[in-house]
């Protein structure tokens, strides 16, 4: 994925998923931008048991009223998109906290040029290859990097835990999107 090696060339751990879709690749690549994770059962439960700490510690102290909305793809900030190629989001925090430790971003521009120590950074990317059959190859890919030995030893752990849930999340992003850009091509508006 070239976006992700121009936005996080060097990284402390990744996740690559793939899948075929028979659509275009800017079918594919637009499905997978209006994907909302937030409308999965799924998603939504693992977030909320994620979440449980936060929320516990908020109700105890009686600032539950103050609890931001659940994470999801509105946390995140669009690096890039190519059109029929890539796309790429990106996130910047203490991810190992139980509150994500999430620091706001701006652009891609930001992103690039944000280095603090022990704040973590997070690509997730998306990429939409033509196949010689006529299908498309669709490949995302998570990479974290950690700026030093600090914030690596405390995500270590944090990524080691999630790190299945975070590929079943994966996958249902990817069927998601498939099922999406094939219902699209099915109704005559793939290219």
């Amino acid at each position: 994925m070239t976006l992700l090696a121009t936005y996080l060339p060097d990284f402390s751990f990744q996740e690559v998923h793939s899948c075929v879709v028979s659509a275009s690749t800017d079918t594919v690549i637009s499905a997978a931008a209006d994907y909302s994770p937030e409308a999965d059962p799924v998603f939504r439960k693992m977030i909320g048991i994620r979440e449980l700490p936060t929320r516990f510690a908020r109700f105890l102290k009686g600032t539950q009223a103050q609890l931001p909305q659940p994470f999801g793809m509105h946390n995140f900030t669009q690096l890039e998109r190519c059109d029929g190629a890539e796309l790429a989001y990106g996130l910047v925090g203490r991810f190992w906290r139980s509150d994500f430790g999430l620091v706001p971003i701006q652009d891609g521009s930001m992103f690039l040029s944000f280095d603090m120590p022990a704040v973590a950074k997070l690509a997730l990317g998306f990429s939409a290859t033509r196949q010689a059959d006529g299908t498309t190859l669709l490949i995302t890919e998570t990479r974290v990097f950690c700026p030093d030995r600090a914030s690596w030893l405390k995500f270590a752990p944090y990524w080691y835990v999630i790190r299945p849930f975070s590929g079943l999340i994966r996958h249902r992003i990817l069927a998601a999107v498939k099922r999406t850009s094939e219902a699209v091509g099915m109704h005559g508006k793939d290219i």
